[in-house]
This record gives structure tokens, C-alpha cells and sequence, in this order.
């Protein structure tokens, strides 16, 4: 939206007369002063996250046991490398293998957050409370990933809580593997699974102010030296029930049917939640036609295409690990190829793999991410990208992060917009000043708006020295401390303030400006 903003030599002296016995503008001094300011800009919008993994204390926390105040630190460092780098999507892992990295009455708490399996936090707090209240104090966002049906990872040694769903219900639950690699996984094929799962998920929907929930390509397990999935019983009473699908057709009809009532739920619930799916980055060898491996339809029983298709998602991140020139399963192709089936008008943003920089087997360089980056920046119908994960950011593998911050993000960014979402309007906010310094430079600002509770995010443009620079801040921010400017060339001229929706919108800007 472009304001103009019409000269009032009269209006201007009256404001600065109000100004300089420290009460607030009154709302029609707003847009006005004596010279014209240029267009507002459209902000940047690119959707750019990071993985936070919890499985494995791979990125948070660093290992299972520490005190509550060294994983917040841990978090609050990891959070403060995400703005100053310019990110704003954390996709942080809540849930690994049917635990919970929060207060949850469903699943006991993570082993990997306290070192055994159902014991909370001491002192205790809730981290994903703390998680959303950090980010959003950013102006990021928080998106809840979780695994649907894992219940133990593979190599892990813990003891299972008594309230682990493997000795609640061990019904549901299915060894899987071999001697040497295997993991318990909730049965898919069991209708009770499927409904326990989606109790979960739903739990942290209604009780939590999250701006995302996500999973990952965990559907079925990977398959271990071509060992069927153990589902006799259920596949059993499906046939007995009169189902007539195809055994592997009966498999990704559980997880189409799973695929869609989550997204229903979440849409029911709170329509703002943004429902992230981030599949195997190939859903069958020979789509496009020069890729070859790994197949996910019959593997993993996940009908990704179709998902997409259907526009059961609000984002794709397919998992694109490969370089750009991979010669069987390249970059750009699959990312053409995934941009290809968005017939719903989703946002796509690839999963990249940072973490391969410093890799001895599979090394990626600074310069292949960054170039990975670009070109899904690009790419027409693509959106942005997510990195896996933070470890190779906060270790500034290769100079990594330097790179990102210097020539990767350059500017703040909004996430894309998801106008099919439907969402509350944000009003237009009332701007006042409200002190002024000797030198008539107003050093604070402050905003309101009538529906504050519609509000995700406050866009912020400030116009110094001959352009406008813009900021992002989170939903509680209803302020600016401008201050004296170091020189006359930083003064704040004129400042602009619009609140961003649910679904990523810009709301109508409210524009003060000083004489």
C-alpha cells in the first residue's frame, strides 16, 4: 500500500507545538510534514527456517540432563543467532519418538531433555512455552515438528517411562529391524494409533500459541534389509472388515487418511496454525525423468504427490540433500519437479542440508548452500528454504554463518503470505510520540491497535537519511526508543508501522512524521 504523504506547513507547527510539552499526536497529524515521503516498500518475503532437532540431542539441548537455566541459555543463543542472521521460521522438534519436549498429560517427557524418559525438568518450566515466548520476542516464527509414529529410536539405550505408550499400549506398538538397527513404531495400520497421534498433535494446537505444526518423512519406517513392516493384525482386521485395497495400497491409504483429518483438525481449530510437511525429497525414481533412488510411494507408503496435490499442507519442504549438479537426483530438477505439482498454490520450501559442510563422506561447501539458497529464491514457485540444522550454524562450520549474515540475508524478511487461510484482519494502528529530545527528535514511538489479539508480527519501516529501513518485531512490541540521532544524517525522519496476520498479511500502515 503507497502512501502519500501531502505538505501542511500549519499541521506541522501545531505538531511539533503538541510535541514539545510531551503529549501524544492526535491521529489526523499522522502521515503529514512538509516535505513528500517516498513509496514504502514491500518487504522481503521469503520463507527461511532452520531445523532445531531434539532426537539425538543433535541441536538442542546438547545433552539430555542439563539444569533448566543452561537449556535456556543453549536456546536463547540458538534464538539470537536466527535473528542476527535473518531467519524467521524455527522448526523446533517437540516430539521424537512419542515423548514430549513439553507439559503434556498424553506422552511423558523426553529423555533427551532430562536423561530419563517421564522425568520434567528441575527447577521446573515448560520449553516449549519458553521456546514460543523467545521467538515470537523476535519477530520469528515457531513451528511444532513432530514424528507421527516413532516410538523408539534406533540405538538409543534409555528405559521407557511406565506412561510410554509401549506399556500402555503395546498393542500399538511394533518392534522393527534387525540385531544390530531397530526401532518401536506405533502401528499405522491400527486405527488407535492413528487417533492417539492426532490427540496429541491437537493438544499442543489448542493449548500453545505456535505458528506452525511440522513433520518430517517418518511415516512408515525405512525399510531394514527389506523386512516386511509387522502389521498382520491390523492388516487382518482390515480384511475381515471388508477392505478390498491392495496391501501397500491399504498402507498409504492410513496415511492419507492421517494426512488429511490432521489438517482439518488444525484448519478447525486455528486456522493461523500453518500445517508443514517435509517429505523424502524424491516421491518416485523417474519423476522428474532424470532421478533416480530411493522410492517413498512403496517404501515409505507416503503418497507425497497426492498430498500436495490435494493441498493438505499450508507448506512443502521437500528434502532436497543433493548438490545442484547431482547428475540422478539434481537440485533444480526435483525442485521443478515439486514446484510442478503445487496445483493448490502452496508455499514450497526445500529442506537443504547444511549440516553436510564439514562432512568427510558427503562434504557440501559454504557455496553450495548459499547457491541451494538462490536458486530456490529464484525459482519461480518456490519460497524460500529450511536448514538442517542448526549444529553447522552455530558452529559456523567453514564460515558458514559469517556467509549467511554477509551475502545470504541481507535484509529482514516476512514469511510468503497463505491468503487461503482464513484469518482476522488486522485494524489500522493508532501511532503517537510520546517525549521529545532537545534537539526535536522524538525518542519514542509507541502504537495500539484495536484487535491486538489478530496480531503476529508488527512490520516497522523508519526512514533515515534518505531511505526507508525495515525492521520485524514480535506481537507485544508496541514501542520504539528512537532516540537522539549520532548525526543529523540518522535522524528519524518518519516512521511506519503495519501488523502482519496469521497468514503472513500486512495490515494498513499508520505513518508518523517529525519535523
Amino acid at each position: 500500500m503507497l502512501l502519500k504523504l501531502v505538505g501542511c506547513r500549519i499541521l506541522a507547527l501545531v505538531v511539533l507545538l503538541i510535541a514539545s510539552i510531551g503529549l501524544s499526536l492526535d491521529q489526523s497529524a499522522l502521515a503529514q510534514n512538509q516535505s513528500e515521503l517516498p513509496p514504502l516498500p514491500d518487504p522481503p518475503r521469503e520463507f527461511r527456517g532452520v531445523w532445531v532437532a531434539t532426537v539425538a540431542n543433535i541441536d538442542w539441548p546438547t545433552k539430555p540432563g542439563l539444569g533448566s537455566d543452561e537449556q535456556k541459555s543453549e536456546a536463547i543463543k540458538i534464538l539470537d543467532r536466527c535473528q542476527e542472521l535473518g531467519l524467521n521460521a524455527i522448526v523446533l522438534q517437540v516430539r521424537t519418538s512419542c515423548d514430549a519436549l513439553y507439559e503434556s498429560k498424553h506422552e511423558p517427557w523426553s529423555y533427551y531433555l532430562t536423561g530419563t524418559q517421564g522425568q520434567p525438568p528441575e527447577p521446573f518450566y515448560d520449553p516449549l512455552a519458553f521456546w514460543i515466548d523467545q521467538t515470537h520476542r523476535r519477530g520469528m516464527e515457531l513451528h511444532a515438528w513432530f514424528n507421527p509414529y516413532r516410538a523408539r529410536n534406533s540405538g538409543q539405550k534409555y528405559t521407557e517411562s511406565p506412561d510410554h505408550i509401549s506399556s500402555k499400549h503395546p498393542e500399538l506398538v511394533k518392534r522393527y529391524g534387525n540385531d544390530k538397527t531397530s526401532y518401536l513404531w506405533l502401528d499405522p495400520g491400527e486405527p488407535k494409533s492413528r487417533e492417539h497421534t492426532l490427540k496429541v498433535f491437537m493438544d499442543v494446537v489448542q493449548r500453545y500459541d505456535i505458528d506452525g505444526v511440522h513433520i518430517d518423512d517418518y511415516f512408515y519406517p525405512y525399510p531394514i534389509d527389506d523386512i516386511p513392516f509387522p502389521d498382520d493384525p491390523a492388516w487382518e482386521n482390515y480384511k475381515r472388515s471388508g477392505g478390498d485395497l491392495a496391501r501397500d495400497d491399504w498402507r498409504r491409504d492410513q496415511m492419507n487418511q492421517f494426512i488429511r483429518s490432521l489438517y482439518l483438525q488444525i484448519k478447525g481449530t486455528k486456522p493461523h496454525v500453518k500445517f508443514g510437511i517435509s517429505p523424502f525429497g524424491i516421491w518416485k525414481p523417474g519423476y522428474p525423468a532424470s532421478v533416480q533412488g530411493f522410492n517413498q510411494y512403496e517404501k515409505l507408503y507416503a503418497d507425497a504427490k497426492l498430498w500436495l496435490n490435494e493441498g493438505w499442507c499450508d507448506y512443502y519442504s521437500p528434502q532436497l540433500y543433493w548438490p545442484i549438479h547431482a547428475k540422478q537426483q539434481s537440485f533444480p530438477a526435483l525442485l521443478q519437479w515439486w514446484v510442478s505439482q503445487n496445483t493448490q498454490g502452496r508455499l514450497i520450501a526445500p529442506g537443504i542440508f547444511t549440516s553436510r559442510i564439514g562432512d568427510k563422506n558427503r562434504p557440501f561447501t559454504v557455496e553450495q548452500i548459499e547457491d541451494q539458497v538462490f536458486l530456490a529464491r529464484t525459482l519461480q514457485g518456490s519460497s524460500g528454504t529450511i536448514h538442517f540444522s542448526m549444529k553447522a550454524i552455530m558452529e559456523n562450520r567453514e564460515g558458514l554463518s559469517d556467509r549467511l549474515k554477509s551475502n545470504t540475508y541481507l535484509t529482514p524478511a516476512l514469511t510468503p503470505q497463505t491468503p487461503w487461510l482464513k484469518v482476522e484482519k488486522i485494524a489500522k494502528p493508532e501511532l503517537s510520540q510520546v517525549a521529545q529530545s532537545s534537539d526535536a527528535s522524538p525518542t519514542k514511538v509507541v502504537w495500539e491497535v484495536s484487535n491486538q489479539q489478530a496480531v503476529r508480527r508488527w512490520c516497522v519501516h523508519r526512514f533515515i537519511n534518505g531511505r526507508w529501513e525495515t525492521s520485524i518485531h514480535g506481537p507485544d512490541t508496541l514501542s520504539l526508543e528512537l532516540g537522539p540521532p549520532e548525526s543529523p544524517e540518522n535522524k528519524v525522519q518518519a516512521i511506519a508501522v503495519a501488523g502482519v496476520d496469521g497468514a503472513s498479511q500486512l495490515g494498513p500502515y499508520s505513518v508518523l512524521a517529525f519535523e
